[in-house]
C-alpha cells in the first residue's frame, strides 16, 4: 500500500532559521569559510609565484593584478582570513588541552579572536604599507 504524499515540506534537520545566531555559531561558520578561502588563496599564491618565476610579461601581468584594487582587496581578505584562522585555531588548541570550555570563556575567547583579527590584520597592513 502506497503512502499518501506529504502535504507540506519540512526541513530534514534543524536549519539556520530555527536557531538564534550566536558568536559560537558565527565563529564556526567563519572558521570553515576561511579554511576554504585560504585553500583557494594558496592556489592564487602558487600561480603568482610561478608567474614571477617565469619572468617577463607574465610576471608584469601578475604584479599588475596584485597591485590593482581588486588584487589589493583579495590580498587584504586573504590576510584577514589567515589571521582569523590562525587565532581561532589557537582557540581550538586550547579547547583540545581542556581549557576554556565554560560558556563565559567560550564567548570571551570568541570576541577576543574577532577583535584581535581586526587589530592584527590592520597592523600587518600598516607595517606592509610602510607606516608606523
Amino acid at each position: 500500500m502506497a503512502h499518501p504524499p506529504a502535504t507540506r515540506e519540512r526541513p530534514l534537520s534543524p536549519h539556520l532559521q530555527v536557531y538564534r545566531w550566536q558568536i559560537t555559531m558565527v565563529m564556526s561558520i567563519l572558521h570553515r569559510a576561511t579554511g576554504i578561502g585560504l585553500t583557494v588563496g594558496a592556489f592564487g599564491l602558487a600561480w603568482w609565484l610561478l608567474a614571477l618565476a617565469q619572468g617577463g610579461n607574465t610576471a608584469d601581468r601578475a604584479m599588475h593584478l596584485v597591485a590593482s584594487p581588486v588584487g589589493q582587496v583579495l590580498l587584504f581578505l586573504f590576510s584577514m582570513a589567515l589571521v582569523y584562522h590562525l587565532l581561532n585555531g589557537i582557540r581550538h588548541l586550547m579547547w583540545d588541552a581542556g581549557r576554556g570550555y565554560d560558556i563565559p570563556e567560550v564567548y570571551k575567547s570568541g570576541y577576543a579572536v574577532a577583535i584581535l583579527t581586526v587589530v592584527f590584520t590592520a597592523l600587518i597592513w600598516v607595517l606592509a604599507l610602510g607606516g608606523v
